[in-house]
């Protein structure tokens, strides 16, 4: 056995409480180079309360994948975010790198949560906010 692989080690984490991030929504960490390490990933659970929306934003060059658990939640995107695209519970949804988007929970009385999947350990610190244009 090499010495790298038996260094290594397997990482169980439970988060405790909520941040907030750059997208304005509140995430409860997971996987990501601060908690265990990561090199190439990061894994969070998202609950966006009852009516709220994240701020517009890209992901600089890193690729986003979503697992709706509960609730119905609208992605606007592109340039204008003049397209759209509604995600429920047990939905899979992919954002490119790069595409201006916004997340907004559709309920005004129930959370939406979604498990996120990124390849970049330390992703917040590539979330950049984007002003859409005016028409």
């Amino acid at each position: 056995m090499d010495g790298q692989a038996h260094q290594q080690r397997i990482a169980s984490v439970r988060p405790d409480k909520e941040t907030m991030t750059r997208q304005r929504l509140p995430y409860f960490i997971g996987v990501s180079a601060d908690t265990v390490g990561a090199r190439g990933l990061s894994m969070h659970l998202v609950a966006i309360p009852p009516g709220a929306r994240a701020s517009p934003h890209v992901h600089d060059g890193y690729e986003t994948a979503i697992y709706v658990l509960e609730g119905r939640v609208e992605t606007r995107y592109g340039a204008m975010l003049e397209h759209a695209v509604i995600s429920e519970a047990g939905d899979f949804l992919f954002i490119p790198p790069g595409v201006p988007h916004e997340a907004i929970n559709l309920s005004s009385t129930e959370t939406a949560r979604a498990v996120v999947a990124r390849n970049d350990a330390n992703e917040q610190e590539r979330v950049l906010p984007y002003a859409v244009p005016h028409a």
